[in-house]
C-alpha cells in the first residue's frame, strides 16, 4: 500500500503515457523477442483493464543531437546514422540490428524520456511511463548492445540534471543488469543507482559495482518475489533514504516474470506493483512524487501486458 503522503501527491496531476507509432516500426526480424508486438500487448491490456482512459497521452518527440550528446559522443550518434540501412537489416551484434526505421524509433524512444522529464518537472504530470522501443539500459556511451542503441533513461537523467535537479536516483528491476546506465553514471555523485538482476546472466556484469553510487543486488536463478522484496527493503530503501533523490527514474523491465522464458526469475504482477509503490513512497518523501519510468525488457507478451499494467496502475494510484 502507498504511504499517506504518496496517496496525497498522486492525483494532483495525471500520470503521463508517452509513445509513438514509429517505435513499432523498428523490427529486428521474424522470431526476435524484442518485437513490435510488445507495445501492442501493453496497450491492449491497459485498454481492457480500463487504466488507459485515466492516463494523459503524449506523443513522443525525437530527441535532438544535443540531448543525446549529454551521454553519447557525437561521433557515436553519427556512426549510427551512417549505419542506418535504406533497406534490409544491419546487425551491430548478434542480438542487435537496425532496419530502415530503427534510428527514427531510437530518436523517439530517447525523446519520450526527455519530454516525460519536462512534463514531470513542469508539473504537467505527477509521473510518467514511456512505452517505447528500442529499449536502452544496455547501451553504453559508445556501444550499442543487448537490443539497445541509445540509453533512453540515461538521456532523461542527464536532461534532469541539466535542468537543475541536484540528485537523481535510478531504480532498475529488469532481469538483466543495466550495464549501460552504470557505465554512464559510475562515480557521478549526483546520480545513484539501485538494481536487482539475475546473476550470472547476460550481460555478465554488475556483481562488482563500478562506483560507490551503485547499489546492485544480484539474484540467483529461481529467485521469486520474497527475494526481490528483501533486496528492496534491505538494500534499496536505506540507500535511497540516505541519498534523498529529487527525482527517480525507473528502468522498468518485466522479463523477471515467472512466465518469461528469456530468464529464470519468478516475479509476478503483484511484485511489480509492490516495488512501484515503494519507489513512489520514496519519491513522495524526497522528490515531490516525481518519477519517470521507461520500458526496458519483457518478452512473454501476456505477462508483459499484465505486469506493465500493474506498474502503471500503481503509478496512477488506481
Amino acid at each position: 500500500m502507498l504511504s499517506w503522503l504518496a496517496k496525497k501527491i498522486v492525483g494532483s496531476a495525471p500520470t503521463a503515457y508517452l509513445s509513438h507509432p514509429d517505435c513499432s516500426l523498428h523490427d529486428m526480424g521474424s522470431g526476435h523477442p524484442e518485437s513490435p508486438d510488445r507495445l501492442a500487448a501493453i496497450q491492449d491490456r491497459l485498454i481492457a483493464s480500463g487504466v488507459w482512459d485515466h492516463l494523459l497521452h503524449e506523443t513522443a518527440p525525437c530527441a535532438s543531437h544535443e540531448q543525446l550528446a549529454l551521454v553519447h559522443p557525437s561521433q557515436y550518434i553519427e556512426a549510427l546514422e551512417r549505419l542506418s540501412p535504406a533497406g534490409g537489416t544491419v546487425h551491430l551484434d548478434p542480438d542487435t540490428a537496425m532496419n530502415p526505421h530503427t534510428l527514427q524509433a531510437a530518436f523517439r524512444a530517447a525523446g519520450a524520456v526527455v519530454r516525460a522529464t519536462d512534463m514531470v518537472l513542469d508539473g504537467d504530470a505527477t509521473n510518467a511511463f514511456c512505452a517505447v522501443r528500442p529499449p536502452g539500459h544496455h547501451a553504453e556511451s559508445r556501444r550499442a548492445m543487448g537490443f539497445c542503441f541509445f540509453n533512453n533513461l540515461g538521456v532523461g537523467v542527464a536532461h534532469a540534471l541539466s535542468r537543475g535537479i541536484a540528485r537523481v536516483a535510478v531504480a532498475d528491476f529488469d532481469v538483466h543488469h543495466g550495464n549501460g546506465t552504470e557505465e554512464l553514471f559510475q562515480d557521478n555523485p549526483r546520480v545513484m543507482m539501485v538494481s536487482i538482476f539475475q546473476h550470472p546472466f547476460y550481460p555478465y556484469s554488475g556483481e562488482r559495482p563500478l562506483g560507490p553510487n551503485m547499489h546492485n543486488v544480484p539474484l540467483k536463478a529461481g529467485s521469486r518475489g520474497d527475494e526481490l522484496r528483501n533486496a528492496v527493503q534491505t538494500h534499496w530503501l536505506p540507500a535511497l533514504a540516505a541519498f534523498q533523490p529529487e527525482m527517480i527514474f525507473i528502468s522498468a523491465g518485466f522479463d523477471a516474470h515467472r512466465e518469461d522464458e528469456m530468464a529464470g526469475l519468478g516475479l509476478v504482477e503483484d511484485d511489480y506493483a509492490w516495488v512501484t509503490e515503494r519507489l513512489m513512497d520514496v519519491a513522495a518523501e524526497h522528490a515531490q512524487g516525481r518519477i519517470v519510468s521507461v520500458l526496458e525488457g519483457g518478452y512473454a507478451l501476456s505477462a508483459l501486458g499484465r505486469s506493465a499494467t500493474a506498474h502503471i496502475r500503481a503509478l496512477a494510484g488506481l
